[in-house]
């Protein structure tokens, strides 16, 4: 999966990088990497670190998202998480949540409470 996305996200990069009439170098230099490290992005060689992806969203100016859309693996896991079937990691939402102080708890809980969220007591 992680080759088809490498390059899935190269062709969403080049097609943009295009669209903006925008050479390779002019990317590069504008994310501090070499031109041929944007040809390995755009084939799909190397994968982008999130820094870079984030950067490359701020330069193209699309968010960050565009790179995943179209991308079966994200459209199934965003179909997923709208119809509530997502995983859950309780444990990091319990870590975060002991993390709150008593008035993050307390303003977090009227939240939950006036959000349609189906949450009988927190705390």
């Amino acid at each position: 999966m992680e080759d088809n996305f490498n390059k899935h996200l190269g062709s969403k990069l080049k097609l943009r990088r295009l669209a903006l009439g925008l050479t390779q170098t002019k990317v590069a230099k504008a994310i501090n990497v070499t031109f041929q490290q944007i040809q390995k992005y755009e084939k799909g060689t190397n994968g982008v670190s999130s820094i870079r992806l984030l950067q490359l969203a701020n330069y193209l100016k699309v968010p960050v998202n565009y790179f995943f859309e179209d991308f079966s693996e994200y459209l199934i896991n965003l179909e997923k998480s709208q119809e509530g079937h997502m995983n859950i990691n309780y444990n990091f939402l319990t870590k975060l949540y002991s993390e709150l102080s008593n008035d993050q708890k307390l303003k977090f809980s009227k939240l939950l409470q006036t959000s349609n969220f189906g949450v009988s007591k927190v705390g």
